[in-house]
């Protein structure tokens, strides 16, 4: 049998709720917490992700043009081991964390090496 993949362009906004939250809120609960937890709108297309009390299941949820799409995984063994504090309320990370999370690897002690930026000088020109 195929894989459901989820998936998501590399430029993504995604929020994940750090507090774990119960894993059978749908769509208009879930986001009711965008509204109150992230202060942040629901209808922007931004992926929001929360994951249950017992980390065994994910809840992606976003809007899509003319409606709501709500993506769920429950794991039936093991649970998602995630790196942020309950503490911190919400991250904001890049689509490929959120799928290395999904697929079970280990964010903790992760080191992000050093990528190219554009400089903040917009339309500055170098001649040599």
């Amino acid at each position: 049998m195929g894989r459901t993949v989820l998936t998501l362009p590399p430029g993504s906004r995604v929020f994940v709720a750090t507090a774990r939250v119960d894993g059978r809120k749908g769509i208009d609960g879930l986001s009711v917490l965008v509204r109150s937890q992230f202060a942040e709108d629901p209808l922007s297309g931004t992926m929001f992700v929360f994951f249950s009390r017992r980390a065994d299941r994910v809840r992606v949820l976003y809007w899509d043009r003319d409606g709501y799409v709500l993506v769920t995984k429950r794991l039936e063994k093991g649970t998602y081991r995630l790196p942020w504090r309950p503490e911190q309320r919400r991250v904001v990370i890049e689509a490929a964390e959120l799928l290395l999370v999904l697929e079970g690897i280990e964010l903790r002690g992760a080191v992000r090496r050093a990528r190219w930026a554009p400089s903040s000088h917009v339309g500055a020109l170098h001649t040599v």
